[in-house]
């Protein structure tokens, strides 16, 4: 997909916005790096410093218990000028990453795969945005705005989601492995995304050449390459911090949640009151109940991928360890390429209200809680439990309206009547 003078011009004026708030006030991105609703333990950029610094200085990034990010950061960031003296070089690769975010949304847009897939064609395909109009809504989200400019690594991540999306909605195979390799290498939990974007790839590379591929080949060659890709990715990283320490810095944190730092989330708060004699089991309890939607959403809605992974990062904005604002703005920036399931979504007023109500009102329980010291912990995760709630809503809504799609589709003698769910 070429650029357009209209694209050229919102990714213009989206890059420019983003280099004048890190040029007009200097101190905006140190303040957002320290807000637990954009940085969390495994995506500060604060922290990234700190490894950095550790590594340029020849001592493990990992000693300390500070640094839980991905290895090869470090000798990506460590080519840039020290950002405490010289920030202009980071802040233009963030801004660069947010753009090439935009680009591949643009792409997932174009290829109309959202309404119109290889086995289900919804009754209002005509009912859509245009990419630009998709790329727009995502690069002035206040939120994507916030990440980008606190410097989160969580734009990476997310840049290498809509990467692979954009790939395997195209049928790129190769590209589309990478993409999420290096996804699931960086935030671990992008790996549940593999099965549906590989039947999206599948379905792309069926219409395109008329043949179906052999499906069971299909998948065993498309595992295989992810397995040899990660797998890669981990050899690196251990040869270039000398160990396998990094497994358990990197990952371990992701999974047994040793950092109890408050976040958006609704694990934090949770462990905090938690006994000790029932951690292990909750853990494995709310592990199971992220992966569990995968299969279960993926076999229903096979016929519509897309909005299988799209729903997937909903979820995972809501119940992964350290979400943040970054999980929200991917989620709520894919939602828009199903605009023809608009008309049937009922909860929309409640569930953008309660974003909103929450995004303003957030951050002021934190500060009542932390720094006026008028309040407590439940004032600020009473707050994010209405986060969820708002999320949640549209997660449910969007379902329902996908489900109602595919009947209007399947018995049209039933568009228009109420339906129930049993």
């Amino acid at each position: 997909m070429a650029l357009d003078q209209q694209q050229a011009l919102l990714f213009g004026v989206a890059a420019a916005v983003r280099l004048l708030l890190f040029t007009a006030f200097p101190s905006l991105p140190s303040l957002l790096a320290g807000r637990v609703e954009v940085s969390t333990p495994v995506t500060s950029f604060k922290r990234l410093q700190e490894g950095l610094f550790l590594y340029t200085h020849n001592v493990s990034p990992y000693d300390g218990g500070v640094f839980h990010q991905a290895p090869l950061l470090l000798p990506l960031f460590s080519l840039l000028p020290n950002p405490s003296y010289h920030p202009f070089a980071t802040n233009v690769v963030f801004t660069v990453v947010d753009l090439l975010s935009a680009y591949a949304l643009a792409q997932v847009a174009e290829s109309g795969q959202a309404a119109v897939t290889r086995l289900f064609t919804s009754s209002r395909k005509d009912l859509r945005w245009s990419s630009a109009a998709i790329a727009a809504g995502f690069l002035f989200n206040p939120f994507t705005v916030a990440t980008c400019v606190a410097r989160s690594t969580s734009a990476l991540t997310n840049l290498c989601i809509l990467t692979a999306m954009a790939k395997a909605s195209q049928g790129a195979s190769i590209t589309f492995i990478l993409a999420i390799s290096f996804a699931s290498y960086l935030a671990l939990h992008p790996i549940l995304l593999f099965p549906p974007l590989a039947l999206l790839c599948y379905d792309t590379r069926t219409a395109r050449t008329k043949h179906a591929p052999n499906p069971w080949m299909f998948a065993i060659l498309h595992t295989l390459g992810l397995a040899v890709a990660s797998g890669a990715l981990l050899v690196v990283s251990a040869v270039l911090t000398g160990s396998w320490d990094f497994l358990a810095a990197t990952y371990g944190v992701r999974l047994l949640l040793p950092d109890l730092t408050p976040n958006v989330g609704l694990w934090w708060y949770f462990f905090t009151e938690m006994f000790d004699s029932f951690r292990e089991f909750f853990l494995g309890v709310f592990w199971l109940h992220v992966a569990s939607y995968m299969p279960g959403l993926t076999i229903r809605l096979y016929r519509q991928p897309l909005f299988v992974a799209t729903t997937l990062t909903g979820i995972f904005a809501i119940f992964t360890p350290y979400p943040s604002i970054a999980d929200a703005s991917l989620y709520l920036s894919l939602v828009p390429l199903f605009r023809h399931l608009f008309p049937v979504m009922r909860y929309t007023f409640l569930a953008s209200s309660s974003i909103l109500y929450t995004s303003f009102l957030g951050p002021a329980f934190y500060h009542l809680w932390i720094y006026a010291g008028s309040g407590n912990a439940n004032f600020f995760y009473a707050i994010t439990l209405v986060w969820s709630l708002g999320l949640s809503v549209i997660v449910g809504d969007s379902l329902y309206a996908a489900l109602r799609d595919e009947l209007d589709v399947d018995r049209p003698e039933l568009r228009g009547k109420e339906v129930k769910r049993i």
